[in-house]
């Protein structure tokens, strides 16, 4: 497998940038995804390295320790009124950082509001040589992978791509055989996890799995070897998998360790030909 892994920042959460960079390092990943759009979650910290210069010090000398990259940051929600603007800051520090990418995705549903702001955020993005990778949630209010192509479409902005997280694919109840046909240019990297095969009944509870108790790949019920199979080969993938009950157990770095771990032992039997899928359709 010649793939690059990353972490997401959700997978370890409670680490700092600079933390989650050495554990990175140690357990075998070649990037890390970081998230220093603070988004004022509950409970959650705040990694806003434009105004914690501190924090910004120690990451950039984890980076110039270890040699690991900063494959994205996130995560540039378009929201009702929000303003581009503001993502302005993590984006500097994405560029200094050395970083290729942002995730954004769509919690309004003003469909022209969204279409303009996701384009002004592209155009903010572009400055810095940054590419903006839109992903449909199940809880958002782009859920499909129809939706996307359609924001994208619209959009039109040569900077703008797509991001399939496996376990969104799965619960969007998307063909593979849509996702075959999505160009290969509009694929800079993906998110890998799994989950149970049946989805959630609730919103809460599906929140609920998405930020607390995602599965090692191979260990639920999506099909990962037929997602990852319908995207180019080099796409860099991205293990988001947060779990609070397997970090307890584990520490954020044997947790790190295991996801990776298990992830390359399943694609290395399931994903070795890439099935070859998308040259049979022409990308």
């Amino acid at each position: 497998m010649t793939r690059p892994f990353s972490i997401a920042h959700l997978t370890a959460l409670n680490c700092t940038p600079a933390e989650m960079i050495y554990i990175a390092s140690r357990t075998g990943y070649d990037f890390v995804s970081l998230r220093p759009i603070n988004m004022g979650l509950p409970g959650e910290p705040n990694y806003d390295l434009a105004n914690n210069k501190q924090m910004m010090r120690d990451t950039k000398a984890a980076f110039a320790d270890t040699g690991l990259r900063l494959l994205d940051i996130e995560l540039a929600r378009i929201f009702d009124g929000m303003d581009p603007l503001n993502y302005l800051p993590a984006f500097e520090v994405a560029a200094e950082l050395g970083g290729r990418h942002v995730l954004s995705s769509i919690w309004t549903d003003n469909r022209n509001y969204a279409i303009e702001k996701f384009g002004e955020v592209c155009d903010l993005a572009k400055q810095f040589d940054l590419t903006v990778e839109l992903e449909f949630v199940p809880i958002a209010s782009v859920r499909s992978l129809a939706d996307t192509l359609n924001i994208l479409h619209s959009a039109n902005r040569s900077n703008a791509g797509i991001m399939i997280d496996t376990h969104h694919f799965h619960r969007s109840g998307d063909q593979l055989e849509d996702l075959q046909k999505i160009p290969s240019s509009y694929f800079r990297y993906f998110h890998l996890c799994d989950a149970p095969s049946q989805a959630p009944t609730s919103v809460d509870e599906m929140k609920r799995i998405l930020r607390e108790e995602r599965l090692y790949v191979g260990e639920g019920g999506v099909d990962i070897a037929g997602i990852v199979n319908s995207i180019p080969v080099n796409t860099p993938c991205s293990i988001e998998m947060p779990n609070i009950k397997r970090v307890k157990e584990l520490g954020y770095e044997e947790y790190a360790r295991r996801c990776l771990e298990t992830a390359k032992d399943f694609l290395s039997i399931h994903a070795t030909e890439e099935k070859s899928l998308r040259k049979k359709i022409g990308l």
